[in-house]
């Protein structure tokens, strides 16, 4: 398991380099990915996690925007959490990721490494924290298609006072992609991460 270590003096303004305040405008995949609830009874909810829309996605493209071009491709399929507090204490939540990862025909070797980012937010705030973590992935011989469950543990949220519930915080993951891989989500294409191994 991934820890996440939240650094209180550090406060992050961009996710993707989009600013705080344009974050909440964003569409995400919350609307389709399952959400997973706290086990155990909480005074409040937990904070709501997903994965951010123009980030779930990732396709690599060597060239033209075609399916002969594809490289590497992953997708976030979902996201599921868990949280813990009581009296004053900080809010501990634990996350769980289902990513699918592709190797596309223009792909030139069995091993990718991709970066996945973990962001606490103070809901239609500001980013509190973001946090990167490398997952290398290796295609056995013939597979083209390799899911996995990453869990990032010790999430930790300050919390204001004992009244402060996990519902003014939210947990956003994506993957760090460039300007034109945000572009290429943002306007819908649906090249999925299966994407030339028709």
């Amino acid at each position: 398991m991934r820890t996440f270590g939240l650094k209180t003096a550090l406060c992050f303004t961009a996710v993707l380099a989009l600013s705080a305040t344009s974050l909440s405008a964003c569409k995400s995949t919350k609307e389709i990915l399952a959400v997973g609830q706290a086990v155990e009874k909480n005074p409040g909810p937990c904070p709501e996690a997903f994965a951010l829309y123009e980030a779930s996605r990732l396709v690599e493209f060597h060239g033209a925007e075609s399916y002969s071009k594809v490289g590497f491709t992953a997708e976030i399929e979902k996201v599921r959490s868990l949280c813990r507090y009581f009296g004053g204490n900080p809010i501990d939540a634990d996350l769980e990721l289902d990513i699918s990862f592709g190797r596309g025909p223009a792909a030139t070797s069995n091993t990718a490494t991709y970066e996945y980012f973990v962001a606490v937010t103070r809901k239609n705030i500001d980013v509190i924290e973001k946090q990167i973590f490398p997952i290398t992935i290796t295609f056995p011989e013939g597979v083209n298609v390799v899911t996995v469950t990453e869990k990032v543990g010790k999430i930790i949220i300050p919390r204001a006072n004992d009244t402060t519930s996990g519902a003014n915080f939210e947990i956003i993951v994506g993957f760090e992609l460039t300007q034109e891989q945000i572009a290429f989500n943002a306007d819908g294409k649906r090249f999925r991460v299966s994407a030339g191994q028709e």
